[in-house]
């Protein structure tokens, strides 16, 4: 019976060391094909970001201009996932919570710029965004592909997964923005789009700090102290 205990209470304290290292929370290794996805990723968001930021001064589009801030926000998301993969699993949460952080600035900061252009902007050039927007759509597209089989597992590969789809959506808002501006001669459906841009970026940033609260709950639940 003595022995038994013994047995036990060393059991206990090994799990309590394990988890005090983090071992008991470590990520497998990270997988290669996905590190390649996230370069690829990184690497075209960024590109597009300048593209975007160009073309909404030119167009004088609030909607380009906000996705154009989601491209950059995208762009510095894959590079902080790079950055943590293979870290244990709180290092991974509280990068996922930094970034939903960020994304809810966003979303404010697109509430923000949507108000003034209702207020003093003037008519964008519908053409310039539906072409930017066309091709926006096919680089997000070409990601989301890329990462669909990814989309799912901590909140750092889903905070992945929501940026890009948000993407592709806010592109197809874009695409419709300007020919809804072509149709009405009006700046209002461009700035109905840059609206729905921070609402999804708002919806989204809730998601990942929610999942990211979750688990580093679950980790400090899970902790057991060594005896």
């Amino acid at each position: 019976m003595g022995g038994h205990l013994d047995d036990r209470k060393s059991e206990m304290t090994v799990m309590g060391t394990c988890c005090a290292s983090d071992s008991c929370h470590a990520s497998p290794p990270p997988d290669p094909g996905y590190r390649r996805i996230l370069w690829t990723a990184l690497a075209l968001n960024a590109g597009m970001c300048l593209v975007e930021t160009a073309a909404s001064l030119v167009a004088g589009s609030v909607s380009l201009q906000a996705d154009a801030l989601d491209f950059l926000g995208d762009a510095a998301n894959y590079a902080v996932t790079l950055t943590v993969l293979g870290m244990a699993v709180h290092w991974r949460a509280g990068a996922a919570m930094a970034k939903g952080v960020a994304m809810a600035a966003f979303g404010l900061w697109v509430a923000g710029a949507t108000l003034w252009h209702a207020v003093n902007g003037g008519l964008p050039r519908a053409e310039l965004m539906g072409g930017i927007g066309l091709l926006a759509l096919a680089v997000n597209l070409t990601v989301a592909v890329l990462l669909y089989r990814h989309r799912t597992g901590d909140s750092n590969r889903r905070s992945v997964w929501l940026c890009t789809r948000n993407d592709s959506i806010a592109n197809l808002a874009v695409i419709l923005a300007g020919l809804g501006v072509w149709l009405s001669d009006t700046p209002w459906p461009d700035i109905a789009v840059a609206a729905v841009i921070a609402g999804l970026g708002l919806s989204s940033a809730w998601q990942v700090i929610r999942q990211a609260r979750d688990e580093l709950r679950e980790r400090d639940i899970s902790f057991v102290p060594a005896s």
